[in-house]
């Protein structure tokens, strides 16, 4: 579903990444689902989320977007922009460690490097969250989450960079990568 903010007909530039987007091969652990792109950051926005489920239990979460806008945008530096959320519950002791956050920046870029995702301009944060119950909430013990949310202009196949954010999401859920030369065969979609 190619959405398009005021209703002016998708460029064929941006149907073409959408198709990308779609036949992107995933990790098999990612369930995906398309779900309604933002309205007001640029005149075309394709979404989809991405939920990580191992047997019966989710390990992730995020969306991957992107948005085009044929005039250009400055801050962009290019028509196309990337822009992911990503997040997965850690183990406490994890949440303690320091280089945490530059260990999630890293996992993105690396797994933009493995899809040959070209790209400029990324940018992004890293977020490590950890709480403690007290009182009446004692019984939940400590609770710690990882959170990547990250920007970059991608200079070809947006399939790459749909690809690469599925790696980026079973890294953060604490799954290994595909040995080199595994290729997932089928890509999960969530019942419509």
């Amino acid at each position: 579903m190619v959405a398009s903010i005021e209703k002016n007909p998708a460029p064929a530039v941006f149907t073409d990444a959408v198709r990308q987007i779609e036949h992107a091969v995933m990790r098999p652990e990612v369930v995906i689902d398309d779900m309604p792109a933002p309205q007001r950051i640029a005149p075309h926005a394709y979404a989809i989320s991405g939920d990580v489920r191992v047997g019966d239990d989710d390990l992730g979460t995020g969306r991957f977007i992107v948005l085009h806008d044929p005039a250009g945008n400055e801050a962009w530096g290019g028509t196309f922009r990337c822009v992911t959320f990503a997040r997965a519950d850690i183990e406490s002791d994890m949440a303690a460690d320091p280089l945490l956050p530059n260990v999630g920046w890293s996992w993105l870029m690396e797994a933009l490097d493995a899809h040959d995702a070209e790209h400029t301009a990324a940018s992004g944060s890293v977020t490590v969250v950890r709480s403690e119950g007290f009182g009446e909430m004692d019984d939940d013990g400590s609770d710690a989450q990882i959170e990547v949310r990250a920007s970059w202009t991608p200079v070809a196949d947006k399939g790459n960079h749909a690809a690469a954010w599925s790696n980026l999401l079973c890294a953060i859920a604490g799954l290994p990568p595909l040995a080199p030369g595994v290729v997932p065969l089928q890509r999960r979609r969530a019942g419509r």
